[in-house]
């Protein structure tokens, strides 16, 4: 094998596929990054012709980018992908080249020269197919929908249904749901269906859904495969999303979470007695102050009466904190308390200069909106739902 290929595309590359390494691999070669030059094979239309294709693997996730390079010398390798990303990050930006030196990979960069301990590539694993392509959607929208949907998921191991977003493809839209047990997120938006009476459902990794959404914006579109689109269908199945970044071809696909997910739609109230209007920023930055007092797993109390909320944190036994801020409430006065980070959260997720908090009575959860005014109405494609906490006495 033997190739050059310019540094930034390299490195671009060399990360992209990194990323899905596993921390903890359950086999050495599960930590390396296969090399492949020459003819590549037909999985894809961004996999056939002439190039460099760069993969990982560890059985669960995997993570594959083609690009161009000028190949001399066709052949394989599998490196340790972790030294590679470090090595390509550190490169000056010079064309770099790559060649098989008997059980070494050589790498050289202008003046600098590295060489690699390959790995036996006949023992790695073959990547899974991608599934059918079930529709695209643009990268930037989907990835601002993911970063908003993944806020409220789950990340106790214990619990792995709940470290899953739920996505339901349902004809041109797509809805995704997430859930802790203490907060939900709900985010819709529309996409470009192959089959215009597509339904579907996939209960995808959380983390891998916002890390691959965020690595795919460099290209216009996403494209998105599943390989059991029955409707509600989870587990034993695979997900695919693929898009174009540097000149190339970035392919991720990852197997299913097993189990059903909670069916929470439900939560979301019909009615609500107590609706208000706060500046969002405001609203941030005041919880932010005045959670600095409140002790570790206490709440901080919100009380909305006359137009004004409220923040009040602490015991008078310790530090306390309160602030004001003008609120534009209809309905009856409450006062509930909610986790200051979990409250911080969502707030961070809405994009909108104010925020809507509905509430049906003190001990319900609240449902935050974005809105753009203090008139206008709230923006649906985007809820959170905030169970509160127990206020002390």
């Amino acid at each position: 094998m033997k190739f050059r290929v310019e540094r930034d595309v390299l490195a671009d590359a060399v990360a992209w596929t990194a990323r899905a390494l596993p921390i903890r691999p359950s086999a050495p070669v599960l930590a390396g990054l296969l090399i492949e030059a020459g003819t590549l094979g037909d999985e894809g239309a961004g996999d056939q012709g002439e190039g460099l294709r760069l993969s990982t693997f560890d059985y669960e996730t995997s993570a594959r980018a083609t690009l161009n390079a000028d190949i001399t010398e066709e052949g394989r390798a599998l490196v340790s992908g972790r030294l590679l990303a470090d090595i390509c990050r550190s490169l000056p930006n010079k064309p770099v080249d790559f060649t098989i030196d008997g059980p070494k990979v050589t790498l050289t960069c202008g003046s600098a020269r590295f060489s690699l301990q390959t790995m036996p590539v006949e023992d790695y694993p073959t990547l899974p197919q991608m599934p059918e392509t079930r529709g695209t959607v643009g990268s930037a929208v989907f990835a601002h929908a993911v970063a908003q949907a993944v806020t409220a998921a789950g990340r106790d191991d214990m619990l792995p249904v709940l470290t899953g977003v739920r996505v339901e493809l349902d004809g041109d839209s797509i809805a995704m749901l997430a859930t802790d047990r203490f907060r939900l997120s709900q985010r819709e938006l529309t996409w470009s269906p192959s089959a215009p009476d597509i339904d579907a459902a996939a209960l995808v990794p959380a983390k891998v859904l916002a890390d691959t959404a965020k690595a795919l914006v460099g290209g216009s579109e996403i494209a998105i495969a599943l390989s059991n689109p029955g409707a509600g269908g989870q587990g034993e199945g695979i997900i695919g999303f693929e898009g174009s970044a540097g000149g190339g071809i970035r392919r991720t696909t990852t197997r299913l979470l097993d189990g059903d997910f909670p069916k929470v739609r439900s939560l979301f109230p019909s009615e609500h007695l107590t609706v208000a209007r706060v500046d969002k920023s405001a609203l941030v930055d005041s919880v932010k102050r005045v959670a600095l007092v409140a002790e570790r797993n206490t709440a901080v109390q919100l009380a909305f009466s006359d137009g004004v909320l409220t923040l009040d944190a602490g015991s008078g036994e310790e530090a306390m904190a309160s602030e004001s801020l003008e609120a534009a409430i209809t309905g009856e006065d409450i006062t509930t308390g909610f986790n200051p980070a979990y409250l911080l959260d969502g707030l961070t997720a809405i994009e909108s200069p104010f925020v809507e908090l509905a509430f049906t009575q003190s001990s319900k959860p609240v449902v935050l909106s974005g809105v753009d005014s203090l008139e206008g109405d709230a923006d649906s494609a985007f809820r959170y739902l905030l169970m509160p906490r127990r206020l002390l006495s």
